[in-house]
């Protein structure tokens, strides 16, 4: 097991609220995704049919083991101004009474689960910047589902976040199970991941 250390940017409170404005006006084409990664407005091309074919996977199996109150949403964001981040990840479970909040967007720390899957083109952003942004704010769980991973796809399971550090809790390659400890309890196969 390991962890990754983080040291946060400062964000001061214009700055953070600039930021945030050119975020919400960013016109993107239908399907592209606009975060705001270590303070920069990026913009990511809609995802490959394997991609989407992997969160349905997963987002499947996490129905089985969630709360009813709880929910399981692919476009909602989470802010994190502590590192200038505005992710929107793949996945994300949190309590449904988070969004009784106005707005579009709701604390990361809210979150009880996200999980990021890696495209060719924003791998990096996946493994560093939001794994040390989702530490910082305290997320109980990231997944990784990291299909550009060198040698062999991967499925990564970071939790226990201190002191903006995540420890590795599983590492297995695609074809193994990774199991999702309470308040999941939840194995997930992922023999069936398309890769790729």
């Amino acid at each position: 097991m390991s962890a990754l250390t983080v040291e946060p940017p400062t964000a001061q409170g214009h700055e953070w609220d600039d930021v945030v404005r050119i975020w919400e006006e960013t016109d993107a084409p239908d399907g592209c995704t606009v975060e705001i990664i270590e303070g920069i407005v990026t913009v990511s091309p809609t995802p490959a049919n394997s991609h989407n074919s992997l969160a349905e996977l997963v987002q499947r199996r996490l129905y089985t083991a969630i709360p009813e109150d709880w929910g399981i949403y692919q476009t909602l964001a989470v802010e994190i101004p502590s590192r200038l981040g505005m992710f929107i990840p793949d996945l994300l479970v949190a309590p449904r009474a988070v969004l009784n909040e106005p707005g579009t967007c709701i604390p990361a720390a809210a979150a009880e689960l996200v999980v990021e899957i890696t495209s060719k083109s924003n791998a990096n952003h996946d493994r560093v910047e939001k794994l040390h942004g989702y530490a910082t704010a305290g997320v109980p769980l990231y997944l990784l589902l990291d299909s550009w991973h060198s040698g062999r796809p991967t499925a990564t399971l970071y939790g226990e976040p201190k002191n903006a550090m995540y420890r590795v809790l599983a590492n297995v390659k695609f074809g193994e199970d990774i199991t999702l400890p309470a308040p999941f309890d939840l194995t997930i196969d992922t023999s069936t991941f398309p890769v790729g």
